[in-house]
């Protein structure tokens, strides 16, 4: 067990050094293993999931599923969905017996959004509004915030470690070295369901109005040079 795991207490920062020996350790491990380490090192408690059920989010859900079914998954709804990512949650919380709670824009500010048409003016507002603020609220209670960033996925993305410390909490990404041939090798492998909207050219989905078939994030808010919502900058 990693020395300082059993003492974690909310919102403790794991220092420098610490973040580290946990890259060093993590690093040869495979993406289960990594998973499986992290509940030997910290409390489910400790651990925040997100997933935005898009494109291939069975991957990490099957994974994290398969070794500890306590696991909560948030899901930021943004109010903005295609109807087939929501058709694609249901099968995954189905399939997977998940454990997920939605979080959403304070009432008023996502109807200033729909209103204004935020996301033609100002994306970057539109989902601090819709996306950053909701899950800042939820970030408070949690020390290790897990997702299935890879690498490959955009040039911020491959600049990040396994363990990167983001403010307040200690982000983990224990697919980030995974390659798209080896994850859609897993995905075979497993019969994972797509989401429905990659059979019609979206390889990276978000909120209908910001998005377009695409290769990887290139479809992302509508081929504009943005590339993140915010939540992992």
């Amino acid at each position: 067990m990693f020395e300082t795991s059993s003492n974690i207490a909310p919102k403790q920062i794991i220092t420098h050094k610490e973040i580290e020996d946990l890259n060093i350790i993590y690093q040869p491990l495979s993406a289960k293993q990594r998973i499986e380490r992290l509940y030997q090192d910290f409390q489910t408690t400790d651990v925040m999931l997100t997933s935005s059920f898009a494109a291939t989010s069975a991957f990490l859900l099957k994974l994290v599923s398969d070794i500890n079914t306590e696991q909560q998954v948030f899901f930021i709804d943004t109010g903005y969905h295609f109807k087939e990512t929501l058709k694609y949650k249901k099968t995954l919380e189905e399939k997977y017996h998940l454990n997920v709670t939605s979080v959403s824009a304070i009432k008023e500010e996502h109807a200033f959004t729909t209103t204004d048409e935020t996301w033609n003016k100002n994306p970057d507002f539109c989902c601090s509004i819709n996306k950053v603020k909701p899950l800042d609220r939820i970030k408070a209670h949690y020390n290790i915030w897990m997702s299935g960033l890879m690498e490959w996925q955009s040039d911020h993305r491959s600049s990040l470690n396994i363990f990167e410390q983001r403010g307040n909490i200690l982000k983990f990404y224990p697919l980030l070295d995974i390659s798209k041939e080896k994850r859609d090798a897993y995905i075979e492998e497993h019969q994972l369901p797509f989401h429905p909207l990659v059979a019609k050219g979206y390889h990276s989905i978000g909120c209908k109005h910001c998005t377009l078939p695409g290769e990887d994030r290139s479809g992302r808010w509508n081929n504009n040079p943005k590339t993140e919502c915010g939540l992992h900058l």
